[in-house]
Order: structure tokens, then sequence, then C-alpha cells
């Protein structure tokens, strides 16, 4: 939670736009939508939330899938320039 606000803080409420646009999406899922705003790699999203690299596809997949954002748009780019 002092992750959230933290992160919330510094990126003008990108949790509460995305549980407000997005109310499906999990705290696991916003916490790797934050890991993404930060353009780190799946590698370190990997050890950072503690799963597997196969996990973190997965988790990809399910928080594309959510959104409904299509195949041919980065979700980092998304997350990135997500306001």
């Amino acid at each position: 939670a002092e992750f959230e606000a933290n992160f919330d803080n510094l990126h003008a409420h990108f949790f509460r736009n995305l549980r407000q646009r997005y109310p499906s999406l999990t705290d696991n899922d916003l916490r790797f939508c934050a890991y993404l705003r930060l353009n780190l790699s799946s590698k370190d999203i990997a050890s950072l939330m503690n799963i597997s690299l196969k996990g973190v596809e997965a988790a990809r997949a399910r928080i594309r899938k959510k959104i409904s954002l299509p195949s041919s748009e980065s979700l980092t780019a998304f997350m990135i320039d997500l306001k």
C-alpha cells in the first residue's frame, strides 16, 4: 500500500485512473502495470513479484485481455503513456 501511495504521487494518480477505467484489474495486476510503467524488464518484474518468466508472460496476456489492448500495441508503451 505504501508503494502504491508513493507511486501514485509520482505518477499522477496512475492507480486511480487504471482502477476507474478497468475495474476488473486486481491489486496484483495493478502492481504489474506499475512495473511496466517503470519500464522494467520481464526478468526484473519476475524477481520483484516472485514469479517465473512464464508467469510474467501470462500476466501480460491477462492484463492485455482485461484492458482490450490489441496485440499490435505495446502494453509497456500503453502503461507509460497512460494519463
